[in-house]
């Protein structure tokens, strides 16, 4: 195999980010394709812990190049941190192993005023993190974005600056009524940051091409999740970059070349961050302890997740929406030792029962139909698995028609089982 996709098959939080450095370290290209520093991607090494939300995971392997696509909404500010972070957990970062696409779309500072005010002040809240994202992504579709390229041409950053401003400053004085910097000055913070990010801009799609012709084994890395996809997901409580199989696509460079394997990372019940309808969400002290358990708070923003039990229709619907091939189950340990297990296995929905769901549908207006299960207690000391918990994989695998390639019962990189090869 040379290719594998890592596809968050939930609302994001699966724990991609174990996953994808254990598997990194099995490739020799790890490509971040779409979001932006909205995602947080946690990775234990033995008693360190670090958290990144740009760069992608490859960086922790000498051997791998990590490549930061052109779908990525790229704030300069952000990065600059994260660079300092990962430098000083003893990683060396240079133009060799870490890329990021001069194609870029820039996260201005107005971009994340405009988010952080429409949260604030709109009519309807959508839970974002306030990190622009959005905004961003807008600027980009109505062709007045700022591309990574552009903030290493000061004279020219100005220009676009300028041209970008004109709709968003009307916004800012009359319906926000805040304060905003003036062109100069978002130029010149942009400008100054570009020094410390110019030697690792480049032409990946070349890159990525030649790396897939010289049959390189390249891993794509996503953010979030298919249920939190623009076109795919839980509209409008959704972010806004094509989170699932798709935006491999279009955000790394690779049209037309075949992606062997879609993993989707999905956790062994069901969370979810901000707002937006969660029919298996519980509201009692079963959904307290998985959420205490769990230890269920952001890897961004810190918020509490909504915790409830795993939904099999919404997890069959995101393997048909972004061709996953098999799945890790994710946190099982959590769910270890309960009293009950339960899982969604249907709904019913304007006086039909549906097993799969689909776009558009209205999920505050479904009822979820459980299926009792008989817990399981493992303490995944050894590598054999308890009858109780093989039936829980084994109803999950019947019902989604795609095998669980990975169990994970931990955060650290030793408590991974894979029960499929990869690479």
């Amino acid at each position: 195999m040379q290719s594998l996709a890592i596809i968050g098959s939930q609302w994001g939080d699966e724990g991609k980010g174990k996953i994808t450095d254990l598997l990194g370290a099995k490739c020799d290209v790890v490509v971040r394709y779409q979001g932006g520093n909205n995602a947080g991607h946690t990775i234990i090494v033995g008693d360190k812990k670090i958290v990144l939300h740009l760069i992608p995971s490859g960086v922790l392997h000498s051997h791998c190049v990590s490549v930061i696509g052109h779908g990525v909404v790229f704030d300069p500010e952000a990065f600059a941190k994260e660079l300092k972070t990962v430098e000083g957990a003893g990683i060396t970062l240079t133009r060799e192993n870490l890329k990021i696409s001069e194609n870029c779309s820039i996260i201005t500072f107005y971009n994340k005023l405009l988010d952080g005010q429409r949260e604030a002040k709109g009519p309807v809240k959508i839970g974002t993190t306030g990190k622009g994202i959005g905004p961003c992504y807008e600027d980009k579709i109505s062709r007045k974005g700022i591309k990574l390229k552009d903030i290493f041409d000061l004279e020219n950053l100005k220009q676009k600056l300028a041209a970008n401003l004109i709709e968003k400053e009307a916004l800012f004085k009359n319906l926000y009524q805040c304060e905003y910097p003036s062109v100069d000055e978002e130029a010149a913070r942009l400008f100054e940051l570009g020094h410390a990010i110019k030697q690792f801009a480049t032409d990946t799609f070349s890159f990525l091409d030649k790396s897939v012709s010289e049959n390189k084994k390249v891993l794509y890395e996503g953010a979030q999740g298919v249920l939190l996809d623009i076109d795919y997901g839980t509209y409008p409580f959704v972010t806004s970059s094509s989170t699932s199989c798709g935006g491999v696509y279009t955000g790394a460079g690779v049209p037309g070349k075949t992606i062997n394997e879609v993993l989707g990372i999905t956790k062994a019940y069901t969370t979810r961050v901000g707002e937006g309808p969660f029919p298996t969400e519980l509201f009692d002290s079963t959904g307290e302890f998985i959420q205490n358990k769990g230890h269920e708070f952001g890897a961004t923003t810190g918020r509490k997740r909504r915790c409830g039990w795993l939904d099999l229709p919404l997890l069959k619907y995101t393997v048909k929406a972004s061709n996953l091939t098999s799945i890790a189950l994710t946190k099982l340990d959590i769910l270890s030792g309960m009293d009950e297990l339960k899982v969604c296995y249907a709904y019913e929905y304007n006086g039909e029962k549906i097993d799969c769901a689909y776009p558009g549908i209205d999920l505050s207006k479904v009822k979820p139909l459980y299926k009792d299960l008989t817990p399981f207690k493992d303490e995944f000391k050894t590598d054999s698995l308890s009858g109780e918990l093989e039936s829980y994989i084994k109803e999950i695998e019947t019902f989604i028609g795609i095998p669980v390639g990975i169990i994970a019962y931990g955060p650290e990189r030793s408590e991974i089982k894979f029960r499929k090869d990869y690479f």
